[in-house]
């Protein structure tokens, strides 16, 4: 485990701070409910104990907290603490196990921006709690994640906002003569936050380096975290582009950290589908040689609820314990050839499918009660406009007509193509060898020239049998119109699949 030496803002305490391995969060890609669940969608203090369950049963050492919606609770500090006091006292928050809140990003998001304020605010807050708590000034909340993250003056807005707005107007007296606000309400803690990009899309993905440079280039930091995500590239530019552009901006960002000086420390969000990335407690090892420099994976809601919790703790204790490595050598030029050509199939099979998709979306269940955050769909602007779900019921609804997501735009590769591509992604002919346990070419939806494609591969894989049948069955009472009981086909088929989507 990295141990870091921290000095933190406040009062320069010394803090030994360890950079969390798992992080579990709020990813509604389930198909079954945890035993402590009051509904089939989780939310409010349901979430509150699924934080505690992974720290204190799983053995995740990071909980993300989306902090959008109207589930979302601004106090899971002080209720964690309350709920679960004899845990937090032996496993200390801030410390040993860690809440990293996901802010929504107001220059993206415009439905509700001001949740960012409200949300930097309770940080403050947390930190009270817990010094009531443990008696001392370990902050239990010091980073939050910034997704869409497209520019360096977005992550520096966060940064200063809360330097500057949050904890800057306790110095201010109420009028001259008066007393400050620190005077009147107590001082504001911790002094500074770390701030986290997220980057989804391709062109951010690809710049995540100079972005993360900028950010720092002003700033004293013994580390910075960098997340990139899997899923939404996989749905927007497709599986093969969603994985080496992960190559390509981890082997940016190891180059960019032994530029700086500066330890980077990435974060990858892998979900059980293997079109999200294929982890699952019975691929862990497989996907951390994926990502040899991935410091932190995500743990998200199919991987701890859709199998047996003591292969989830032991596949948890071998993320732990894994080493990070370095990123892997690869070479760019010929990965973004790769990524233009076959990312252009890809799209044109979606806009050819994209009515089904949505049909079949509106029968895929809801996991959580609340909308954690907005997707972006890459190519939609330039296609007049197409609307598609999120990544998660995008791919349930794909592998629901017997359509793994994954084949699609295989097609556009040659033989050169496949051969690099299978030396770069290392696991490519085992996730497709997972994906393909669930493809059915006869439920009638395979856009033109697909299924000669995916034949050519040869890839050796078992067919699921009773998942076929069930595809069949929601692909004809899709094509007669019968529509009533497909939500509990779609359940069947993803229960089979041991992820939702």
């Amino acid at each position: 485990m990295k141990i870091l030496l921290i000095v933190f803002y406040t009062k320069i305490q010394i803090t030994m701070l360890k950079i969390p391995k798992c992080m579990s969060t709020q990813h509604p890609d389930n198909v079954n409910s945890p035993f402590f669940a009051s509904d089939t969608e989780l939310g409010g203090e349901d979430e509150i104990h699924e934080a505690y369950y992974a720290f204190s049963h799983l053995g995740c050492d990071e909980q993300m907290w989306d902090c959008e919606g109207k589930e979302v609770d601004n106090f899971v500090v002080k209720k964690l603490l309350t709920k679960y006091e004899s845990f937090f006292r032996e496993k200390r928050l801030g410390r040993d196990v860690f809440i990293t809140l996901r802010v929504p990003n107001p220059t993206i998001e415009k439905g509700e921006p001001k949740i960012l304020l409200e949300t930097l605010e309770s940080i403050p807050r947390s930190f009270d709690a817990a010094k009531l708590f443990y008696h001392d000034d370990t902050p239990p909340i010091f980073e939050v994640i910034l997704p869409m993250t497209a520019s360096s003056k977005c992550l520096d807005r966060i940064y200063r906002y809360y330097c500057d707005f949050v904890v800057g107007k306790q110095n201010k007296p109420f009028s001259e003569g008066d007393i400050t606000i620190a005077e009147w309400i107590g001082e504001f803690k911790p002094e500074g936050i770390n701030v986290i990009p997220l980057f989804e899309e391709m062109e951010h993905m690809l710049d995540a380096h100079n972005i993360t440079r900028d950010y720092l280039q002003d700033k004293k930091v013994e580390y910075q975290r960098v997340f990139l995500a899997r899923s939404d590239p996989a749905m927007n530019y497709g599986l093969i582009s969603a994985v080496l552009l992960n190559k390509i901006a981890l082997q940016r960002l190891q180059r960019l950290a032994e530029n700086i000086g500066v330890e980077i420390y990435p974060i990858v969000g892998i979900g059980s589908a293997p079109f999200r990335g294929n982890l699952r407690p019975q691929t862990v090892e497989r996907v951390a040689k994926e990502y040899p420099s991935a410091h932190t994976f995500t743990i998200q809601s199919a991987f701890k609820y859709d199998n047996p919790p003591d292969e989830v703790r032991g596949a948890i204790r071998i993320l732990q314990e894994r080493k990070t490595g370095s990123a892997q050598e690869i070479d760019e030029k010929r990965c973004l050839e790769i990524i233009r050509k076959y990312s252009r199939k890809y799209q044109k099979q979606i806009i050819e499918l994209a009515p089904v998709i949505n049909k079949v979306a509106k029968y895929v269940p809801s996991r959580r009660k609340r909308k954690l955050h907005i997707g972006l769909f890459g190519y939609s602007r330039s296609t007049g406009g197409i609307t598609l779900p999120r990544a998660i019921t995008f791919t349930a609804a794909l592998y629901s007509v017997g359509l793994p997501p994954e084949i699609l735009g295989l097609n556009a590769l040659d033989e050169a193509d496949l051969q690099f591509i299978s030396e770069v992604y290392v696991n490519f002919e085992d996730d497709l060898k997972d994906a393909l346990r669930y493809f059915n070419p006869g439920a009638g939806f395979l856009p033109k020239g697909l299924e000669a494609g995916v034949r050519e591969f040869q890839v050796d894989f078992q067919l699921d049998e009773e998942h076929k049948e069930i595809t069949d069955y929601i692909a004809g009472s899709l094509k007669e119109n019968k529509t009533e009981d497909l939500g509990e086909y779609v359940l069947r088929a993803a229960n089979l699949r041991r992820f939702l989507g």
